[in-house]
């Protein structure tokens, strides 16, 4: 039991009495503020939240019988949770609507305005147009380009330059703003942010990372870096978005804002939220919750998360942002079976899923960690306005950049209808073909299938190099949308490739069974969709919720199995190369303190290889139960700067009695001076049950054992350490004491054991530590 906050301090005896000291003793019995709370960039302790959370539950549970009044209370407790989840999914679906509208509108806002009213988009503005044609259906006269409105030229070299360089412009002015905001409002409003939050939701504490300023800057900014035109998308942040306005809503519940571990549940099932409106996903967002971000996940929070999940995902349908009653922009229906033999194609994108994701991770944290350590990370500004610069010139004149990245995948992984007027679908039509329109055959490709496919071989380049400078700049980004786009861009590559030789031999072994000539065999559209899969695995390494986000994302449902097999085929070949994906990376990067369950550690060594003190250091720094005094405790807080300090009986038989923490240590004292008469810097501290009776000219004793954790967790110097690197990470431990036949020998903290880890990897134990 951990004596925090709890009513078991016995009550004063007698003798205690005659002392005068009885009430004095013990005005700890009233909780003083702040007792059990954490510096910044500390970790928690997850046991000792759970019990403090298990008495304030029991407390609630035995007062609720005394009167209605009580049980009304202990009802309201019960029900807050889903009242925080409700909050959670109003707030979260409601600002992923509007980044989503904003996002639209400055998109098109480089290329040109709405003239029958600014606030609309190119494609609302020509909705309400009765001019449009359908062969023209971007095309109408209230939707001018900026230089047909300035010079009143539409055509035309003149035109052309014009148009390039106020997109340019355009995109330069948004990535400053972001940058700069980011700058001077919420530093840590930049990045994807599912780094921190693992590292957050595995018990660290980072003041201010899911604060009202960042909440309100990220959104702001996020809508501008996406509207730059720049290689990131937005998904990645609207988990930090949502994890935000979880944590806003927590401080309104005493249950949640006074306890980390049962905030850290609430987050959880926020940044299932997070997912389920960045791409429409409800379950898709509870798995991503449970397989990739979170670190305690009970079933309890499985519930919630889906109900965070579905209210977020309702708030954003009722928004409707995309104006076709659908969550995603890239909703597709495909109206073909796939055969097995397009397994083969469906792996080799799995391959390059992989490899890419390999690529990119290095790429990426090598580029990330020269920024960390040379004069480049001193000019934040620059550097983006250099990055959007080069950006907006090379994408402006190749068709499938210059658009934003969510339409480009929407449009690769439309199927060719008979409707459809995109590059992508020029295709030589058969004159006497009369066949219902909705099941085309399978033509052969006309120019502009061919000239579309050498701008996506360039645009696929394009994107693999960009992305890697962009992700990890000073600015919200990103990586779902661009990891999808270079499959996507692979996928129609190869879909086009094999519809190709599926026309043209029809008679070889392998189509001959499938595919007979005239039938509708192979759907491009369906190879995008599983590249995007692919190449998403390969960067992040989910499996299970990757799957399920794809099918929920593209209404898909039949497609399974090409997903599965191209998801597992990407994680394969990319852990081939290693076994972290791109947030594992930025973690161990950054120096996170963050104890990853799925590394193994099989190396033979003990606790006492690892524990502190080593041979030639200083002893231990300890606290006896009867003979230190005020003075002491205060030079031993103000000379060290460790967590905690072990309680042993005395320094000569170092039998361990338990474990008190730095700041309820300096909390208590600091309160004790102001409120209690008679304490001293003579003064005796003690961590007994009760104080010995001393002469009256001796000074106020002071008893703290209310603060002394009774139960710290120990192990024996011969415990092997990998079963100690698996109670920290599966108790959530801050320290464990090591001891032999009870006497206190050493102390392992969580940073020792990580320090331990990378040291038999053969890394730098110090490269570790977070900076």
């Amino acid at each position: 039991r951990i004596y925090i906050g709890t009513e078991s301090v016995s009550a004063a005896t007698p003798t205690e009495e005659m002392n005068g000291a009885g009430n004095l003793m013990d005005f700890l019995d009233e909780p003083f503020p702040d007792v059990g709370t954490y510096e910044d960039f500390h970790t928690i302790d997850w046991l000792r939240e759970k019990s403090r959370d298990t008495d304030r539950h029991r407390k609630i549970t035995s007062k609720s019988k005394e009167s209605i009044w009580e049980l009304i209370k202990s009802l309201l407790d019960a029900w807050s949770g889903w009242v925080v989840m409700l909050l959670i999914g109003l707030l979260s679906g409601t600002l992923a609507g509007v980044i989503d509208l904003a996002v639209d509108w400055m998109t098109d806002l480089k290329e040109g305005v709405c003239l029958s009213a600014f606030w609309y988009s190119h494609e609302q503005c020509c909705w309400t147009s009765n001019e449009t044609t359908f062969d023209d259906r971007d095309k109408c006269p209230q939707w001018q380009k900026w230089a047909e409105l300035m010079t009143g030229h539409a055509e035309g070299a003149g035109a052309y330059v014009l148009n390039y360089f106020l997109y340019v412009l355009w995109a330069l002015l948004f990535s400053f703003l972001a940058v700069s905001l980011v700058r001077v409002f919420a530093p840590y409003a930049c990045g994807s942010g599912i780094p921190e939050i693992k590292t957050i939701l595995s018990g660290f504490i980072i003041r201010g990372y899911l604060g009202k300023w960042t909440l309100l800057i990220k959104t702001v900014t996020l809508v501008l870096a996406v509207s730059s035109g720049l290689s990131l998308g937005k998904e990645g942040p609207l988990v930090h978005v949502a994890c935000c306005c979880g944590n806003l809503f927590c401080s309104l519940f005493s249950k949640y804002s006074k306890n980390e571990g049962k905030r850290r549940e609430v987050l959880s099932a926020a940044a299932a939220a997070g997912v389920s409106v960045a791409f429409g996903a409800p379950i898709g967002g509870v798995l991503f919750s449970l397989e990739e971000v979170s670190y305690y996940f009970p079933l309890k929070t499985l519930w919630r998360s889906f109900f965070a999940a579905l209210v977020a995902a309702f708030t954003l349908r009722s928004i409707n942002p995309f104006g076709n009653s659908r969550l995603v922009l890239f909703y597709v229906e495909y109206h073909t079976p796939w055969y097995m033999a397009e397994l083969v194609p469906f792996i080799l994108l799995g391959v390059f899923g992989g490899l890419w994701g390999t690529l990119f991770i290095r790429a990426n944290i090598a580029w990330c960690r020269r920024r960390k350590t040379t004069q480049l990370g001193k000019y934040p500004v620059l550097e983006v306005i250099a990055v959007t610069g080069i950006t907006a010139v090379l994408a402006y004149p190749n068709p499938y950049t210059r658009r934003s990245t969510s339409e480009l995948i929407s449009e690769l992984f439309n199927d060719c209808g008979a409707l459809e007027s995109s590059q992508l679908c020029d295709y030589i039509n058969n004159p006497n073909m009369s066949r219902p329109v909705d099941d085309i055959p399978d033509r052969p490709a006309g120019p502009g299938v061919y000239n579309a496919l050498w701008q996506l071989a360039l645009a696929l380049i394009f994107k693999i190099v960009i992305t890697i400078f962009t992700f990890g700049m000073k600015i919200p980004s990103g990586l779902f949308i661009p990891s999808m786009a270079v499959g996507a861009i692979a996928g129609r590559i190869v879909g086009i490739a094999v519809e190709q030789m599926a026309y043209h031999h029809h008679d070889w072994i392998i189509f001959k069974n499938w595919c007979r000539p005239g039938a509708d065999c192979v759907t491009p559209g369906l190879y995008a969709m599983v590249g995007a899969a692919a190449c998403l695995g390969g960067v992040t390494r989910m499996t299970v919720s990757l799957v399920v986000i794809m099918f929920e994302l593209t209404g898909g449902l039949e497609y399974i199995v090409p997903l599965m097999a191209a998801a597992v085929t990407s994680k394969w070949v990319a852990d081939a190369f290693g076994k972290e994906g791109i947030y594992e990376s930025h973690i161990q990067l950054n120096g996170y303190p963050y104890l990853d369950v799925r590394d193994e550690f099989t190396h033979r060594t003990l606790a006492t290889d690892v524990m502190r003190p080593r041979r030639n250091d200083p002893p231990l720094a300890v606290l006896t139960q009867d003979s230190t005094t005020v003075e002491d405790v205060e030079t031993l807080i103000k000379d060290t700067d460790y967590n905690g300090f072990p309680v042993v009986v005395s320094r000569e038989s170092e039998r361990l009695i338990g474990f008190v923490q730095r700041r309820d240590l300096t909390l208590a004292i600091k309160n004790a001076r102001q409120k209690q008469d008679g304490v001293v810097s003579s003064s005796v501290v003690y961590f007994t049950e009760d104080a010995p009776q001393l002469p009256a000219s001796n000074p106020q004793p002071l008893k703290l054992r209310r603060i002394l954790n009774l139960s710290p967790f120990t192990v024996t110097d011969h415990t092997p350490m990998e079963t100690v690197v698996d109670i920290f990470r599966k108790l959530g431990l801050r320290q464990c004491l090591v001891t032999r036949s009870g006497r206190l020998l050493g102390i392992i903290t969580k940073k020792d054991v990580l320090r331990h880890m990378a040291q038999m990897m053969n890394q730098d134990p110090e490269s570790i530590m977070f900076n």
